[in-house]
């Protein structure tokens, strides 16, 4: 009884630890490669940072598509999203003020209001997203990825 409650908070508060500890890791880690390279920071956020923080993500959701649990992987990456944009920009712009970088605001906001645009179509034609939307969805990717790097040239 209290002594697994007790082991849990236990668990908890160095889970809690570790995350804080990996999360500033992971941003001085990715501003030292933006600056190394000399490559804007925004790219980094939007390319290695994205894809660290995705990871386990793409693990839930592929765990859950494999158990064909579908709603729960679709339900899944759309919350993500939702909680990504509204809760982590407000609470984070509630703890300090963001400055939008040029390039995220004149380009990367309407990349990702387009693919969304895109996406509202798979999702109501024929209720499922199919091998073709697959390739559709990881060609938009790669096109993304490669227009960033365009953007270094």
């Amino acid at each position: 009884g209290a002594d697994w409650r007790a082991g849990c908070r236990w668990l908890c508060a160095v889970g809690l630890a570790g995350l804080v500890i990996g999360a500033d890791l992971l941003v001085r880690g990715a501003v030292s490669i933006a600056t190394a390279h000399g490559i804007p920071e925004s790219i980094i956020g939007l390319t290695l940072v994205a894809l660290g923080t995705s990871l386990p993500e793409l693990a839930a959701t592929a765990v859950a598509a494999w158990r064909k649990h579908t709603d729960v992987a679709i339900a899944n990456v759309i919350g993500s999203c939702l909680f990504n944009v509204l809760s982590i920009l407000g609470i984070t712009a509630m703890l300090h003020p963001l400055q939008i970088a040029e390039d995220i605001r004149n380009i990367d906001v309407w990349i990702m209001l387009a693919c969304s645009l895109v996406l509202i179509p798979m999702l109501y034609r024929d209720r499922k997203i199919c091998r073709i939307d697959a390739v559709i969805l990881l060609a938009g990717y790669a096109a993304y990825i490669a227009s960033l790097g365009w953007r270094l040239g």
